[in-house]
């Protein structure tokens, strides 16, 4: 799958559906037959919408983890908790699940964000938050994460 791009803006409805947005859905037409999953953030209170060909290549790696070890376990049941099968419906909506509604504070208005091969579904104003904190050390952490790599694969 290429890489997604964009930041969008729609709307949830009182049952958690959202209307995907034509440019987004234009991106993700080769690959809406499949499914998704749709998972719990790690590090941020939103949600992540794997393609479900992107979820199966993650679950791969989670899946040669020794199972034998405690934080293995711990991490694998975290990492899982809550993960839906969801699908596009034939009105090019999304059904977002109670829980994960609840989870990363979804009220009306949504920020659909691309994050190269998975999409972050926010809350607006949870979204606009975590941007504006992050714009105050972008250069630092953009220097520490991709400074570096110029060397080795002509990236500047």
């Amino acid at each position: 799958m290429n890489s997604l791009i964009g930041t969008y803006e729609c709307k949830a409805d009182a049952k958690g559906r959202l209307a995907i947005p034509v440019a987004l859905k234009k991106q993700l037409s080769p690959i809406v037959q499949n499914g998704f999953v749709l998972k719990r953030a790690v590090f941020q209170s939103c949600l992540e919408l794997y393609p479900m060909e992107e979820w199966e290549q993650l679950m791969q790696k989670v899946n040669k983890l020794n199972r034998f070890k405690k934080k293995n376990n711990d991490f694998i049941r975290r990492f899982t908790a809550g993960v839906k099968v969801v699908e596009v419906d034939a009105n090019g909506r999304l059904l977002i699940p109670k829980d994960l509604v609840v989870f990363a504070g979804i009220s009306k208005e949504v920020v659909l964000s691309s994050a190269v091969n998975i999409v972050e579904i926010w809350d607006k104003t949870k979204y606009e938050e975590v941007i504006d904190e992050a714009a105050l050390d972008f250069a630092d952490l953009a220097e520490e994460v991709m400074g570096n790599e110029d060397e080795d694969n002509g990236i500047s």
